[in-house]
């Protein structure tokens, strides 16, 4: 059975930090990745990582937010920095056992349950 679990969220005040983790279990996995979605909008691809640990970010993120591998098997990370209070929602880690870059971070076939991110101004 696959389980996709993150870690990490909390509360900040704006250009602060905050660093999510996800382990993936149950198969072997492609790509990984992260969307977030705040209450009342859309959910909003943040990024993924291949297993050759090739990361690409949103525009909307870059040069705040990386995307890395961990040495353990399907751990993925995502390290925010430069927090801003429209940063805040929930955050939800994917994998997908096939991937490509065809495939869209919030189509990947397994996602966790979410972490909240939630940054004061």
């Amino acid at each position: 059975q696959v389980k996709v679990e993150e870690s990490g969220g909390g509360s900040v005040q704006a250009g602060g930090s905050l660093r999510l983790s996800c382990i993936a279990s149950g198969d072997t996995f492609a790509d990984m990745g992260w969307f977030r979605q705040a209450p009342g909008k859309e959910r909003e691809g943040i990024g993924t990582i291949d297993s050759t640990g090739l990361a690409i970010v949103a525009d909307s993120v870059k040069g705040r937010f990386t995307i890395s591998k961990g040495d353990a098997k399907n751990t993925v990370y995502l390290q925010m920095n430069s927090l801003k209070p429209e940063d805040s929602g929930m955050y939800y880690c994917a994998a997908d056992p096939y991937g490509g870059d065809w495939l869209d971070v919030l189509e990947f076939a397994f996602r966790g349950r979410g972490t909240q991110v939630t940054v004061s101004s």
